[in-house]
């Protein structure tokens, strides 16, 4: 008898993307598929990408995962901030299994409890586990990883919500270790400046990509403290920039860049939009 998976249904489908199996595939490859690509020069270790509703993000987003054909990871960690509240600064998934209309996707149980094990046993830190949360910024990401690779993979949901770079660097090498030892990769979700105007979010949005380029993680977080760059998953990013360090990446290479205004039009209030590539 075949053993049912504990599985996260999804709170998006039909909100922030297409509910219909068919529609999303076909949105997601498209968003792949224009994405221009200059040579990649390096070994792919992660990306960097946004998590707004596919419809704003996904052209930039498309960016990313499309530096992801070709590659058959086993495992995809997963970082992302957390919008609500959780009851402890970081949280794997209590599920064995996401959702989302193109199919369902494993947690690697083993991968998990390595990363909560080695996390605490190492570095003293405390990752909970949370069920049925409503996290997007995490889940968004899930079906271009399931239009870009191929059938197979698991992956290690990780919600960071801590600003501290102390404990961002520990929780990072941890990630890192981890990774290494499955040969898997990294994908940060973050969007960048929140409802300014066209011009002003481009001039914080190029201020905090310029940063992310340089592959400094607490140079990175520093944008927002002195009020010259923001990003929502600034702490998921530079998590996930130490984790990259101890897999050997050496640099950092933004694809592209746009706002929702791009999308609606409208350049009073928009949302940043970055997609990068993480290479060794």
């Amino acid at each position: 008898m075949v053993q049912q998976l504990d599985i996260r249904p999804s709170p998006l489908a039909g909100r922030w993307y297409p509910a219909d199996p068919t529609r999303l595939a076909q949105t997601v490859d498209r968003y792949i598929k224009n994405a221009q690509l200059p040579p990649i020069e390096g070994e792919v270790v992660g990306v960097i990408a946004p998590h707004a509703g596919h419809q704003y993000s996904g052209p930039v987003a498309g960016y990313a995962f499309a530096a992801l054909r070709g590659l058959n990871p086993p495992l995809v960690s997963i970082v992302s901030p957390m919008h609500r509240p959780f009851p402890q600064p970081f949280m794997v998934s209590g599920h064995q299994a996401y959702e989302t209309p193109l199919g369902v996707v494993e947690v690697d149980q083993k991968a998990t409890k390595e990363l909560v094990q080695i996390a605490g046993e190492q570095y003293h830190i405390t990752i909970g586990a949370v069920r049925y949360d409503e996290e997007h910024s995490l889940e968004i990401e899930i079906p271009f990883l399931q239009r870009v690779l191929p059938p197979g993979f698991k992956i290690l949901p990780l919600m960071v919500g801590d600003l501290s770079p102390a404990l961002l660097q520990k929780l990072g090498k941890a990630l890192g270790q981890v990774v290494a030892k499955w040969k898997g990769i990294l994908v940060a979700s973050t969007d960048l400046s929140h409802f300014y105007p066209q011009s002003i979010a481009e001039q914080f949005d190029a201020e905090i990509l310029r940063r992310m380029e340089l592959f400094d993680p607490l140079y990175f977080l520093q944008a927002e403290e002195e009020g010259k760059g923001f990003a929502c998953g600034r702490a998921a990013v530079a998590t996930v920039m130490w984790a990259a360090k101890e897999l050997g990446a050496q640099r950092i290479k933004v694809l592209n860049y746009a706002t929702s205004g791009n999308v609606t039009g409208d350049y009073n209030q928009v949302v940043g939009y970055g997609a990068a590539l993480i290479l060794r």
